[in-house]
């Protein structure tokens, strides 16, 4: 059963531009199927969600990524009785902003793009499904519904206090800034429940599948795990009922019991928060003034444990400090290429490039197609362009 609170398609704010609805498609099911199809979404299967794309096939990459939050996000919609295409839909379109080399690849981009305005992944999503998905006849982008457009730019909050009679312009990155000031967002609210959802779904898929990544990249074992809180608490269960099995399994059934604590938190807590509020729209979800979607303050001071653990484990693991290193001096070195010679840039961004009258317009241009690279992309074009490429295609970094 829907709840009250839920979004309706039926009563979406609409598209920027309007357009005859399908017959048989839901505007939110139109929205996820956009996203999909999209030459963005593809390109998640080969960009990094920690480990570089080409250094194991058996690691996360952000579609892997994305399809798991997605996963995750209808099933905690379904328990609330939100709207499961729309949380879906934001789930999968989250991380279409991300550059080549997980958030590496987007400290060296934001750093480059400091003097021209910096980069934020979540507003470069934003500017990928209004504008640089170039496919329709009428209108660039995928001509999103607000909600989802909505959702994917606020999925983690507000993104601009209110000051005065309007958000305060200024703290928006220009990318959502561009867009807001033709369709406006409401970004000093927060945003529907099932957005919020989609921002818990991607806090539960990458703590899980970050320890599984970690495990079979060897940077920790399992002894280290059960010193944690709630993954050890996992592991002593698994070993209870199953005494003997093989470390694989013994794994799998462990980390699937922290996936089902984390997704039964978030649902028990959620549902306490939401009938406490007791929302008769979604506009009241928004208007609560703080996340109603969370997980419990228990559970979310032992997850701040674990990413610690991970923190000095795996993201600054020496072979993983190692690959940072190395491709973001891929990045620094693509980025001024492109700058002094956009000759280089492919026929179709040279058109941008020609229209363009300031460095500003240029580096953005620039950011675009750096960020719209994948891991091995960006590799070939810096062995190509550049040469000396600091990681070479093939070279893994796992112990």
């Amino acid at each position: 059963m829907t709840a009250i609170f839920a979004c309706s398609p039926a009563q979406t704010r609409g598209r920027l531009y309007p357009e005859d609805e399908s017959a048989f498609r839901s505007p939110f099911q139109r929205d996820r199927d956009r996203i999909i199809h999209s030459s963005a979404f593809r390109r998640l299967k080969h960009k990094t969600q920690v480990f570089v794309e080409h250094e194991g096939d058996y690691f996360r990459t952000r579609l892997t990524h994305s399809i798991e939050v997605a996963q995750v996000a209808r099933t905690i919609a379904g328990a609330l009785g939100l709207n499961g295409e729309l949380t879906e839909a934001v789930a999968l379109a989250h991380d279409l902003g991300h550059t080549p080399f997980g958030h590496t690849g987007e400290d060296a981009l934001a750093a480059l793009m400091q003097p021209y305005g910096g980069f934020d992944h979540n507003a470069q999503a934003i500017r990928i499904v209004t504008s640089l998905e170039r496919h329709y006849a009428e209108w660039d982008g995928l001509n999103l519904t607000w909600e989802t457009l909505e959702g994917i730019a606020k999925h983690n909050g507000p993104v601009a206090p209110l000051r005065g009679d309007g958000p305060v312009a200024a703290s928006i990155p220009y990318a959502l800034e561009d867009y807001n000031a033709r369709h406006d967002l409401e970004l000093h609210t927060h945003a529907s429940a099932e957005a919020q959802v989609a921002a818990l779904s991607d806090d539960i898929a990458y703590n899980h599948h970050d320890i599984h990544d970690g495990l079979r990249a060897e940077l920790f074992s399992t002894d280290d795990l059960l010193q944690l809180p709630v993954v050890g608490t996992c592991f002593r269960r698994v070993d209870a009922k199953y005494p003997g099995l093989d470390k694989y399994r013994r794994r799998h059934e462990a980390l699937r019991r922290f996936f089902g604590v984390m997704v039964e938190d978030v649902i028990g807590v959620s549902r306490a928060n939401l009938a406490a509020l007791g929302p008769q729209s979604c506009a009241d979800v928004r208007g609560a003034g703080r996340m109603m979607v969370q997980f419990s303050p228990e559970l979310w001071n032992d997850l701040k444990v674990i990413r610690k653990f991970l923190f000095s484990k795996m993201y600054r693991a020496p072979s993983v400090v190692d690959m940072r290193r190395d491709v973001t001096q891929v990045v620094e070195d693509l980025f001024p290429f492109f700058m002094e010679q956009p000759e280089h840039l492919p026929k179709q961004w040279r058109r941008d490039v020609e229209r363009s009258d300031t460095k500003t317009d240029l580096a953005r241009i620039v950011a675009d197609y750096i960020a719209g690279m994948t891991d091995r992309f960006a590799l070939r074009e810096h062995a190509r362009l550049i040469g000396n490429t600091p990681v070479p295609e093939g070279v893994t970094y796992g112990n």
